[in-house]
């Protein structure tokens, strides 16, 4: 498969498929309470089935849920998370869907119901690692949608031996890096250390060779985008002082081949602490970063950066690093005006504590020895400060109308405090486009586009489903 050029400017991020009915929500359903700054699609309206609030004329279709079976005969895992959609070749109304699975090999569930001698003959030698006899519960599942009838066509089971694959990202040619969100290894009874990204191909027909990209260093993933200019992949890190990194490869196309991990550093802020908290800035930890201030960036290199000590954050805040909150969510745009920008989210960050979302605009000579004739800027996008706008931004895509769609990611108890999928404008304005009503609140993530624009494909976590989402979406360029 060879997907073009001008889906992967239109899609920067993830999503997944497999079965259910579409619900049709009645135009008399009362709305919700959270009607938000502008309103692109309408108001919410209450989902009957108490199952997923969406705007008037919108549909949705369960089409996977965690425990079903798929088609190699394996339970479909739980804790779907970052997903991509790929074009199949020769269909245009088919979607190829690569889904993560957040789990940590603690967890007692797994695809082969703890059957250890199956789950032995299932993967062979293609699992990255083992606990307790079982393969580690972490990895991925394919499957191929049919946007026309509505139907997952095959299903299975494609990364196994991982950990905590919370995010990742999409290639130009046609893969999903797949991201553990873990440091475990070694030291808690595992036979290898984790923290690491795999590649798997879209076009892949079952289960893959579990491979680790270990020169794109060894740390907490969450997300990353790759430049589809210079080939540079940009990557977050889910801890409270994570780093914002980038990989620059030997070969483009070709991350096995290694390259070089860096940082960013703010110039006149070294060793920033951008979170906003307002203890770091009473105690003169931090300086308070207001919004839309370009600030001029530079890159350091990193070494030992498979770290087995777990220490690549610190050793690079050290030399200058920048540090943000919770980075997570990760998507690539090109604009009109050929603009590049990179959005990246941090979850905990603000005066609140609630979210950040930040732009990174690349140097004409980014990558280059040229780079610091005209440096890459970064700038703090938008920080939330109430809570009923925008809270905890997690995985984040890039609409086909050009808007910024943000997945929550909130387990607050308050009664009200419920997760929402919202677009953001480039003008900073948000909207909603749909609110999870479920009594468990769980968390959005993995939102992408089917390549032809006229699906949503998203999860939420828990107790997890996948979905599929038709209506207006043209309405977003109005």
């Amino acid at each position: 498969m060879e997907p073009s050029r001008r889906y992967f400017l239109k899609n920067a991020s993830v999503a997944a498929l497999a079965i259910g009915a579409f619900r049709h929500l009645p135009s008399q359903a009362q709305g919700t309470n959270h009607s938000n700054e502008i309103k692109k699609f309408g108001s919410l309206i209450k989902d009957p089935a108490g199952i997923l609030d969406l705007p008037r004329g919108f549909s949705y279709k369960i089409i996977s849920r965690s425990g079903e079976p798929m088609s190699d005969g394996l339970m479909t895992p739980y804790n779907p998370d970052g997903m991509a959609a790929f074009p199949v070749r020769g269909k245009p109304q088919q979607s190829l869907l690569i889904r993560n699975h957040e789990l940590h090999s603690y967890i007692k569930t797994d695809s082969f119901g703890g059957d250890a001698t199956w789950a032995h003959k299932f993967v062979g030698t293609k699992a990255y690692d083992f606990y307790n006899r079982m393969p580690a519960n972490g990895g991925t599942t394919n499957l191929l949608f049919d946007q026309r009838t509505g139907k997952v066509e095959h299903s299975f089971l494609s990364l196994i031996g991982t950990l905590v694959n919370c995010s990742g990202g999409v290639t130009p040619w046609g893969s999903w890096l797949s991201c553990e969100e873990t440091q475990d290894g070694l030291h808690q009874g595992f036979g290898k250390d984790h923290g690491f990204i795999f590649e798997v191909p879209s076009n892949a027909i079952g289960l893959v060779e579990a491979n680790p990209l270990t020169a794109m260093g060894r740390f907490k993933h969450e997300a990353c985008a790759i430049d589809l200019v210079t080939g540079i992949v940009y990557m977050t890190e889910d801890d409270e002082s994570g780093l914002f990194y980038r990989f620059l490869p030997n070969q483009q196309g070709v991350l096995a081949a290694g390259g070089r991990l860096q940082a960013l550093v703010i110039n006149e802020l070294p060793s920033a602490n951008t979170r906003n908290w307002q203890d770091d800035i009473a105690k003169r930890k931090a300086t308070l970063i207001p919004a839309k201030k370009s600030l001029s960036c530079k890159w350091i290199d990193l070494d030992n950066v498979t770290a087995p000590d777990g220490d690549l954050r610190k050793r690079g805040r050290a030399k200058g690093a920048a540090i943000f909150a919770r980075g997570e969510g990760l998507a690539f745009a090109i604009r009109s005006n050929k603009r590049r920008e990179l959005f990246f989210s941090a979850t905990t960050g603000g005066e609140q504590k609630i979210g950040q979302l930040w732009r990174y605009q690349p140097s004409p000579y980014e990558g280059t020895a040229r780079e610091q004739e005209q440096p890459g800027t970064l700038d703090l996008f938008y920080e939330t400060a109430d809570r009923t706008v925008l809270k905890a931004p997690d995985n984040l895509v890039i609409a086909p109308w050009g808007d910024l769609i943000v997945c929550e990611d909130s387990y607050s108890t308050t009664a009200d405090d419920v997760n929402y999928l919202r677009g953001i404008t480039a003008e900073g304005k948000i909207y909603n486009i749909a609110m999870n009503p479920q009594q468990n609140k769980g968390e959005f993530c993995g939102a992408c586009f089917s390549p032809d624009g006229s699906t949503l494909f998203i999860n939420i976590q828990t107790p997890g489903m996948t979905f599929a989402i038709t209506g207006p979406w043209q309405d977003g360029r109005t």
